[in-house]
């Protein structure tokens, strides 16, 4: 097959500026190949280079006594003690889930699972954070369906428990769902794998499944708006196989046993070409690759498609060649593909032959580290106008209005088609404040969660993005988890348009603040922009993902809550109600400014919590619906009705931050009280749980008919 010519329209469907391909003119001293502007595409998109983000993510903390790795490999690494660390990070898969649901979902969390066990670790806990458009969208109910089954289909397949998660509706996500995988693994602290080639002359080995045309260019896709095109990049999403992927990751870490392996790299967006470009980037060394020892389950497949392929289940090592025996046995054992593709060459090159042709010769730092960075105008978003009146609402109205929301009810349907159990270290389930796991053969827990408020960001793009480390934050220590690290997920619109450009670093000044503010340094992350579709964005949405460790699991604040047990609130009552669940979800408003979130009141409440677990039977945050919301769901986990003596629109519904409801005996509430005042935080008695009705003020309503509206509203909208 002959090469296409190089036209304008060429390089604008590689995604490339006129810009960029006058750049790689100046590099190359003569046109490129096609296979050659292929690599450049998918090495200088924003999925690969972070080119709009890296110069603002740099202001964010990334260390800490406690971090083994920060950002910049496969995944975080973080100390737990006793000789042993967590590997984790948070990717997105947004592009391809809209695109193709469940392979785009499934591919998605293998992505993920790959880049935790290429560090070393085994995978112990996986999470999602899931955000579709209004739910009486024509493709909501398909994407739903689509995307859960997907992620269900993956991780129960390869074994690993679903410990938490989110899922959110808006319009804003019409044309372009989020899909933003976690994975979490446990590796000896000594014996991490990284990715940067080191030794000239040694083999560089190619695992795993074979090659295929699926995902060829989607790196590119999932740096570009959506248009009335988007069926035709159907063909980019890739296909995934956990049967596959678990036989890899046994081999892979067996592999690393022998001492064989030098570097190691997963192969994930952009496939071959990203995975040696950036071992041989972070060595200092250069690649040169043979296409025609690669193996392949397609014929007549191009240089182009074999460097472009995603197709999944597949690693690029770097071999010590004395133990290539050792290692060649082992993927046979495991029935993959072992095969030596290239070497590590001193030279600043990538090479790539096929077919007994040079069909690219490249310098091989001009598509990482010397790749193009921008510094995007941007311009800060708008103070947020004044709160118009709130009325005052009937207070079990208002709770319906949120129980009875897709956005608030339980999430049973979703959560059943997980597997939660697996492995047989789940310590606390899926719920409130996301899930818990013990660390195997030991005493210790660690603690996962899953956090941002979009509406929250888009008003006010600097608390907004503190309130969701600050949130992430409680949710750890509500479980009676130290807060370790934090890994970002940061979906956003097209960052060429300045207001979105000024959302991004916004929200990055606030996640940098919490973070520092909270000891919780982000060690991994991931970018993605472009998240429109017809030039309507996304409402800003940077996930947070957090992990927590306590260290005797026993002390967990795990409740349930029992009968008679006493209501507190720590901090101050409701007062916010701007951006609020229940101006939303009761009065269709969205007006109002994001609630000021005091970090050092954050950190007060949250060391209280912590130095007085043993009195706490049961512990949430307060965050999307205030007390109310909060108080609810406590009760109704255990089954139980709830009396709250507050009145007052405000003071239920409002979502003042740095706020928690614990719930424990009378003697231990007495307790906690004189705690608090030793502390000097603000500890009051706000109720009782227990009976068959839930009572706020003077309005109430049975248990039984809002615990039924709850539990049925995501099963009647989408099972």
């Amino acid at each position: 097959m002959q090469d296409p010519d190089i036209t304008p329209d060429l390089i604008a469907a590689h995604g490339l500026s006129e810009a960029e391909y006058a750049r790689i003119l100046e590099i190359m001293d003569r046109e490129p190949s096609f296979t050659e502007l292929g690599i450049f595409s998918a090495m200088w998109n924003e999925h690969c280079s972070y080119k709009s983000s890296k110069l603002h993510l740099r202001k964010l903390p990334t260390t800490g006594p406690q971090v083994i790795c920060g950002p910049g490999e496969n995944a975080g690494v973080v100390d737990i003690g006793d000789g042993q660390a967590v590997v984790f990070k948070m990717e997105s898969h947004n592009h391809p889930s809209y695109i193709e649901p469940y392979q785009g979902a499934a591919t998605g969390v293998g992505g993920i699972l790959r880049d935790v066990f290429t560090m070393g670790a085994r995978p112990v806990a996986a999470m999602n954070a899931l955000s579709f458009g209004d739910p009486s969208h024509p493709k909501t109910r398909q994407l739903v369906h689509g995307v859960v089954e997907g992620v269900g289909g993956y991780g129960n397949c390869f074994g690993v428990p679903t410990v938490g998660g989110e899922v959110r509706f808006h319009a804003s996500y019409n044309g372009n769902c989020l899909v933003n995988a976690f994975a979490a693994g446990i590796a000896d602290a000594d014996a991490i794998f990284y990715s940067a080639a080191s030794g000239v002359g040694r083999p560089v080995v190619y695992l795993g499944a074979k090659t295929g045309r699926d995902g060829v260019g989607g790196a590119t896709m999932a740096s570009a708006e959506f248009d009335d095109t988007i069926e035709e990049k159907r063909p980019t999403v890739q296909v995934g196989d956990p049967f596959t992927e678990k036989r890899l990751m046994e081999a892979t870490l067996e592999l690393m046993a022998t001492g064989a392996v030098v570097s190691i790299q997963d192969m994930g967006a952009a496939g071959l070409t990203c995975s040696a470009v950036e071992m041989g980037d972070k060595g200092g060394l250069g690649i040169r690759l043979d296409l025609d020892r690669v193996p392949v389950r397609e014929d007549a497949m191009t240089a182009y498609e074999m460097m472009l392929s995603e197709s999944q289940e597949r690693m690029l090592m770097v071999l010590d060649p004395a133990l290539e025996d050792a290692a060649r046995a082992v993927f046979d054992k495991w029935d993959l593909d072992f095969a030596i593709v290239g070497e590590t060459i001193a030279e600043d090159r990538f090479e790539i032959v096929h077919r007994g042709k040079t069909v690219a010769d490249l310098p091989l730092s001009t598509l990482a580290s010397s790749a193009p960075e921008y510094d995007r105008p941007w311009v800060p978003t708008p103070e947020a106008g004044p709160l118009a009146h709130v009325p005052e609402v009937d207070a079990i109205d208002g709770l319906r209005a949120l129980v009875g929301s897709v956005n608030y009810c339980a999430r049973d349907w979703v959560i059943r088609q997980y597997d939660t159990q697996v492995m047989g270290d789940t310590a606390v389930l899926p719920g409130l404040d996301g899930g818990m796991i013990r660390v195997h053969g030991t005493t210790k827990g660690l603690a996962f969660t899953s956090d941002v408020t979009p509406r929250y960001v888009k008003a006010n793009p600097v608390e907004g993005g503190k309130q969701a480390v600050a949130e992430a934050y409680r949710n750890l220590v509500a479980k009676g988890a130290r807060p370790l690290a934090t890994t970002d997920n940061l979906n956003f619109g097209n960052p060429e348009k300045p207001e979105i450009m000024g959302q991004f670093v916004g929200a990055l000044d606030g996640i940098g603040q919490a973070c520092r503010a909270l000891d919780m340094p982000i060690v991994s992350g991931n970018v993605s922009l472009y998240n429109e579709t017809d030039g309507t964005g996304i409402d800003p949405t940077p996930t947070i993902g957090a992990v927590g460790l306590i260290d005797e699991i026993g002390s967990r604040i795990a409740g349930p809550v029992r009968e008679g047990m006493i209501a507190l609130l720590l901090g101050s009552e409701g007062t916010h109600l701007g951006c609020s669940a229940l101006l939303a979800e009761h009065l269709g408003r969205g007006d109002g400014d994001a609630p000021p979130v005091d970090l050092e009141a954050e950190r007060q409440h949250g060391d209280f919590i912590l130095d007085n677990r043993a009195w706490i039977t049961a512990c949430t945050d307060l965050s999307d619906g205030g007390l109310a919301l909060a108080a609810f769901t406590l009760a109704e986990d255990a089954g139980l009705g709830v009396t709250l003596d507050v009145e007052g629109t405000a003071q239920l519904f409002g979502e003042d931050q740095g706020r928690y409801l614990l719930a424990c005996t009378f003697d231990c509430a007495e307790a906690l009280m004189v705690s608090a005042g030793q502390a000097n935080v603000l500890l009051t008695m706000v109720g009782q749980f227990g009976g068959d009705v839930v009572k706020f003020g003077k309005a109430e309503a049975a248990l039984s008919e809002i615990s039924s509206l709850y539990r049925s509203t995501f099963e009647t909208a989408f099972a």
